[in-house]
């Protein structure tokens, strides 16, 4: 499978990822987004960052909460989606997250669903990391959801094919050393055309987090191994969610 150099600027950018995706449980989301307030139980006040926020649906339920959120993402597309939700509590902007964004300055800051490990190099990818850790205050708090690897690994479904409305999507998945690749397929047949897309994404372990996490001043303080905050088990857990706090 040939992946393309820098897949995440095109692929999150074109009209086909979010019709693709456009079925993600808000609810669920919510219910999750709940739970993690009621366990971080910040303050009235709280600042918060939503790196690689997308169209902003947790930014914006964050900050219907009155807590006084910023999203950011790569993607000119789903910020310009995102800031028609903007209002004095919630603001959008387009930023790289391998750049540093505020220094010292959000009490906690957000990474949801599988939104971190796209990069080339081990490098980049800690320049992430890095520019989470330094927006927090410190003693801030950085929530983390990864997919969990071992178990998407033990449970890869090769080959699906999909349809939304004119749309198919062909779906092919690989694991190539060590990230899980995703080539999609599209033929849109109102328009008469075929392109195609590839997703790249780390199989990160919880050992490779508790390094990285390690070497940026980051102190786990919680794991959990799905959105009902359940216990983390490597091979039954369909999430890792971390917790952490900025030494």
């Amino acid at each position: 499978m040939e992946i393309q150099k820098h897949w995440f600027k095109d692929w999150f950018n074109s009209p086909y990822y979010h019709l693709l995706y456009s079925n993600r449980d808000t609810a669920e989301a919510a219910a999750f987004i709940d739970k993690l307030l009621h366990y971080l139980r910040p303050p009235a006040n709280a600042t918060m960052l939503d790196v690689a926020c997308g169209t902003g649906r947790h930014s914006s339920y964050l900050a219907s909460k009155g807590y006084t959120v910023t999203g950011i993402d790569l993607s000119i597309r789903s910020v310009n989606i995102a800031k028609k939700l903007e209002n004095e509590h919630l603001s959008f902007f387009q930023h790289d997250m391998r750049l540093p964004f505020r220094v010292n300055y959000f009490d906690i800051v957000f990474n949801f669903f599988t939104s971190f490990g796209y990069f080339d190099t081990a490098r980049e990818n800690e320049n992430a990391l890095r520019t989470m850790k330094n927006a927090l205050k410190p003693g801030g708090r950085l929530v983390l959801d990864y997919l969990n690897s071992p178990y998407v690994a033990a449970n890869l479904v090769p080959n699906e094919v999909k349809e939304k409305g004119d749309v198919v999507f062909d779906i092919v998945r690989e694991i190539n050393d060590g990230k899980f690749q995703k080539q999609i397929n599209i033929l849109d047949r109102a328009r008469l055309q075929r392109t195609t897309f590839t997703e790249n994404v780390s199989a990160f372990t919880l050992s490779d987090f508790e390094e990285m996490f390690a070497r940026q001043g980051l102190q786990i303080t919680d794991i959990f191994g799905d959105y009902h905050f359940n216990s983390y088990d490597e091979q039954h857990s369909p999430r890792l969610i971390i917790i952490a706090a900025k030494q």
